[in-house]
C-alpha cells in the first residue's frame, strides 16, 4: 500500500496532473490496484462540461497509465536509475462504458501482460462502484536520459530488457 506522499516520491507528476491518490495493492511483475478520488475542485471540471461535469476519458486513461508506471517502478526497485522516466506510448482497445463524475471513487486495476525490449504491455480497467468505466490495453516505455541499462520488468536484476 502507498499513500500520496510515497506516490509523489515515485512518480514525477504533480498537481494538477497527478491522478493516483492511493495504492491499495501492488504485486511486483503482476498487478496494481489504486484509487483516484474524483473531486469537483479539479480544474478540468470548469470546462468539461459546465452544468454536467464529467471526467474526460483521456484523464481516466492517464490515471491508468500512472498506475502502470507505479507498478513498473516498484517492480524495478533498486535497479531503477534515479532519472528513469516512464512514457505512455500507446493505447489499444480503449472503451468508455460509464461517465465518471465528481464524488466518484475510481478504482484503477492494471495487470502486466508482457514486456518486450523496454516496452511494457498492460491490461487496464477503471471501475466505479464495481461498474466498468473504462477498459484499455496500454503500452508504456521506460527510458533513462543517462542511457544506463535498465532492468527488465520480468527480471529486474538482469540489467537488460527481455
Amino acid at each position: 500500500m502507498m499513500d500520496i506522499q510515497e506516490i509523489l516520491r515515485t512518480l514525477p507528476h504533480r498537481y494538477p496532473i497527478i491522478l493516483v491518490d492511493r495504492v491499495i495493492e501492488v504485486e511486483p511483475r503482476r498487478r496494481i490496484v489504486a484509487l483516484k478520488n474524483v473531486s469537483i475542485n479539479e480544474p478540468v471540471f470548469a470546462g468539461h462540461f459546465p452544468g454536467y461535469p464529467v471526467m474526460p476519458g483521456v484523464l481516466i486513461l492517464e490515471a491508468l497509465a500512472q498506475a502502470a508506471a507505479i507498478l513498473s517502478i516498484v517492480t524495478l526497485g533498486d535497479q531503477r536509475p534515479k532519472d528513469l522516466i516512464y512514457y505512455f506510448v500507446g493505447i489499444d482497445k480503449a472503451r468508455f462504458k460509464r461517465p465518471v463524475e465528481p464524488g466518484d471513487q475510481l478504482m484503477l486495476e492494471v495487470d502486466l501482460a508482457r514486456e518486450l525490449r523496454g516496452i511494457a504491455f498492460f491490461k487496464a480497467k477503471a471501475t466505479v462502484q464495481g461498474q466498468v468505466a473504462c477498459e484499455a490495453d496500454l503500452m508504456c516505455a521506460y527510458r533513462s536520459p543517462s542511457k544506463a541499462p535498465v532492468g527488465s520488468l520480468s527480471d529486474p536484476g538482469s540489467g537488460a530488457s527481455a
